[in-house]
């Protein structure tokens, strides 16, 4: 079919296509009878991608910032998967090292419950400050890191065990509420061995010794300098991070893309450590590595925690987004409060949180992120809904979804609608989640304004059944751009 009626020159030199009427209807058709699948493509096809995120440090509650690449990490998988891609998701928890024997050595010290979270974190806050304060305690916290790597204190090394137990029991239920399985967890513990026996295998290759430790020379690429084990011949994190290589290259030996959602500020660690993987891997240079960087996220209020008092953690800002969420349902009709509060929190976390570029810093507004007017994931949960129950009243009278007999004027829905499969190519793309959330809030926008000034329920309307079919489009495009950002479309509230 010819889907231009008209193409013209435009100053200073612009190319301006109008597509026939025809086309925008045939859009509503293609939006309802591909369903689960509209917005999708094969761009991805055959590909094996890897995607690790989250990733914390346990013995402590969840970062914000492990939070902030969850959220990103679990968004840019999806963007695959809809694009044909065999994705696999990944977590890389930091269960030793210094960090750990300073919460393991506060456990001690204080007392602690290891079965506890906030214990932990309290342990780790204690033992981090007396680490700071006292060079005597400093060296006993790096024989205890020594002790448990060499596992050769039963005692720490039953604390450090309990303390993982209970961070990966926290850890799973929260990454659950957020809507993340993994389909592969790689510790630190584990990649660590692996991760000395390559360094040492290459060493007078790729590595080499200074000052008692074992170096990667990165200016020989135009980089700098970083030890991968230090002079005690213990690994550092650019070791660790080897070994996590090669147990994920063993893992799915047919990746074709690797990618690492984390912090911005180790993009040049990131760096040299592909530039040391493409030294000893030589098939990564025919495959992709990546490093998505993540922004700081901080309050519009100045206040780090309602709970923490003066550390944001993932676990308070949700919680807080969960309580204010249920004052907001206090006066829905829904029989699962509990459910609906939990999915609109969630929305609300994780669309702040994806309205912005990737890499860019956050300020979050727990006001605006819960508001139903605009700009905000409940906004579109809403949207998503009242479609649905205005489809429900149309239907009661006889008003089906066609578009045999179309609505002579072309609506600013469908003029946005046609692109969704665009927007998502590009999102892939440019690893730019934001494209999306921007796309779904002026879509929801320009319905909302149709539908305040169309009815779409009236069976004596020769075009309703048109109106409706737009309505049902719009729904589908909701529904699956909110899974794209791992946000759940409830069908009331």
């Amino acid at each position: 079919m010819q889907y231009f009626d008209m193409v013209e020159v435009a100053p200073p030199g612009f190319i301006n296509f109008h597509f026939i009427r025809q086309f925008y209807a045939e859009s509503l058709a293609i939006a309802i009878e591909d369903g689960k699948r509209w917005g999708s493509n094969d761009s991805q096809k055959d590909k094996v991608v890897l995607v690790e995120y989250t990733s914390p440090n346990l013995f402590k509650p969840l970062h914000v910032g492990n939070l902030v690449g969850n959220i990103i990490g679990e968004s840019v998988a999806r963007l695959f998967e809809l694009s044909g891609a065999e994705v696999k998701r990944l977590n890389y928890p930091s269960d030793i090292g210094l960090t750990v024997a300073k919460a393991v050595w506060g456990l001690k010290q204080t007392g602690g419950n290891p079965d506890d979270i906030n214990a932990l974190g309290e342990a780790y806050r204690f033992g981090n400050e007396a680490y700071e304060s006292s060079e005597a305690t400093q060296a006993e916290i790096v024989m205890v890191n020594q002790a448990l790597y060499a596992e050769s204190d039963p005692e720490m090394v039953a604390l450090r065990a309990r303390g993982i137990t209970t961070s990966k029991q926290q850890l799973d239920a929260i990454c659950e509420r957020l809507g993340t399985h993994f389909d592969a967890v790689v510790f630190e513990s584990e990649a660590a061995p692996k991760g000395i026996e390559i360094v040492k295998a290459h060493l007078g290759k790729v590595f080499e010794v200074s000052d008692g430790a074992i170096v990667y020379k990165g200016e020989k690429v135009g980089l700098h300098t970083r030890v991968f084990l230090n002079s005690k011949g213990l690994p550092t994190y650019e070791a660790k991070d080897l070994g996590n290589f090669a147990k994920k290259r063993a893992l799915f030996p047919n990746w074709t893309t690797s990618i690492i959602v984390t912090g911005n500020e180790q993009t040049e660690y990131f760096k040299v450590l592909y530039a040391t993987i493409h030294e000893l891997y030589p098939e990564a240079s025919n495959r992709s590595l990546e490093h998505i960087p993540t922004g700081f996220l901080t309050l519009t209020t100045g206040k780090m925690s309602s709970r923490k008092g003066n550390v944001l953690t993932g676990e308070s800002l949700l919680f807080d987004m969960e309580e204010a969420a249920r004052e907001k349902a206090a006066d829905t009709r829904t029989d699962n409060v509990d459910e609906l509060t939990e999915q609109v929190a969630v929305a609300a976390l994780k669309y702040q949180i994806l309205r912005q570029a990737v890499g860019s810093n956050i300020v979050f507004d727990k006001e605006k992120a819960l508001s139903f007017e605009g700009d905000s994931g409940p906004y579109l949960q809403y949207t998503y809904a009242r479609i649905l129950s205005v489809l429900e009243k149309a239907a009661v009278v006889g008003v089906v979804p066609s578009t045999d007999v179309i609505y002579p004027p072309i609506s600013d829905v469908e003029l946005s609608l046609y692109q969704f499969d665009e927007v998502i190519a590009v999102a892939l793309k440019e690893r730019a989640p934001h494209k999306v959330t921007g796309f779904l809030t002026e879509l929801a926008g320009a319905f909302n304004s149709f539908y305040a000034h169309e009815k779409i329920a009236d069976p004596n309307d020769e075009y309703a059944p048109y109106k409706a079919a737009i309505a049902q489009a719009v729904a589908i495009t909701l529904k699956n751009g909110l899974w794209v950002l791992g946000i759940k479309a409830p069908e009331r509230m």
